[in-house]
């Protein structure tokens, strides 16, 4: 009953996650600022109480530290040496700072690292029943893959909202101006790091008593995860005039996205 009155908090946390990202092209200026910040401290406490949930304590500890903590740890480098993303700089607009790093920044990557890790396991998992033994640290490059993809969509939008910058944009990719191509693989290369950790620390079986579907998403990740795909796609086509940008994370993110929401909602019972 724990774990189920759980899952349905992370459930309600990532609706409300999502609600306040759509009133997103409603805002400016200050209240925008709080809106994202309050969105991704939301998001990410839906991630942490979803794996606490589904998988144990362990693994919110391991999504923190491994997610979180790494994260930080890569920012705060990245800020004083421009190694792996590029040369970039923070405006000093999200509040609070840790070694340099806003401290919303390392709940970012938490937040997303939860639903990525399960869509790369959702796949390989689906990979395993329809072309025989698949090795599970495949699932690594997969998680690794949609979360850099998501930034896609992140990095331009905080470009424009003038929460940071970069010191040499180019080269960038095509319509997605400002942002260079070394900050997508620095991205690959941290997102690696990241769920390589998630990986080994997080267990593939969920908590007695969870529904086995929680194993590769069902629940409140799936929806951030759904949300986060076309969502991110929809609101850069369709309100902020960015219609590369939607392109872009709408074939990026959906490489992996599409095929594990697609094989959860056949493992989901009553689906």
């Amino acid at each position: 009953m724990a774990a189920a009155g759980a899952q349905r908090a992370a459930l309600v946390l990532a609706a409300v996650a999502v609600v306040v990202q759509v009133a997103h092209p409603l805002l400016s200026g200050d209240v925008l600022t709080t809106a994202t910040v309050v969105s991704v401290l939301v998001f990410a406490a839906a991630s942490l109480v979803s794996a606490a949930a589904t998988h144990g304590l362990r693994a919110a500890v391991v999504l923190a530290l491994g997610a979180g903590g790494v994260g930080l740890l890569a920012e705060a480098v990245g800020v004083s040496t421009g190694f792996p993303f590029g040369e970039y700089a923070y405006a000093g607009t999200l509040g609070p700072q840790v070694l340099g790093v806003p401290a919303v920044v390392p709940a970012a990557w938490l937040m997303m690292a939860w639903p990525t890790m399960l869509a790369g396991r959702s796949v390989v998992d689906l990979l395993r029943k329809r072309f025989g033994p698949v090795p599970h640290w495949v699932a690594v490059p997969l998680s690794a893959w949609v979360l850099t993809a998501w930034d896609l969509s992140l990095d331009p939008q905080m470009v424009a909202a003038g929460h940071w910058s970069w010191a040499h944009p180019d080269p960038s990719l095509p319509g997605i101006p400002g942002i260079p191509l070394t900050n997508y693989a620095g991205w690959l290369l941290v997102s690696l790091v990241v769920h390589a950790v998630l990986h080994a620390g997080v267990p593939r079986r969920v908590r007695p008593g969870v529904p086995a579907s929680a194993a590769i998403g069902a629940g409140a990740p799936a929806l951030l995860l759904g949300w986060t795909w076309l969502g991110s796609a929809l609101g850069n086509a369709a309100f902020f005039g960015r219609p590369w940008v939607a392109l872009w994370v709408f074939a990026a993110m959906g490489l992996v996205a599409l095929p594990a929401l697609a094989h959860l909602r056949r493992r989901t019972p009553g689906a």
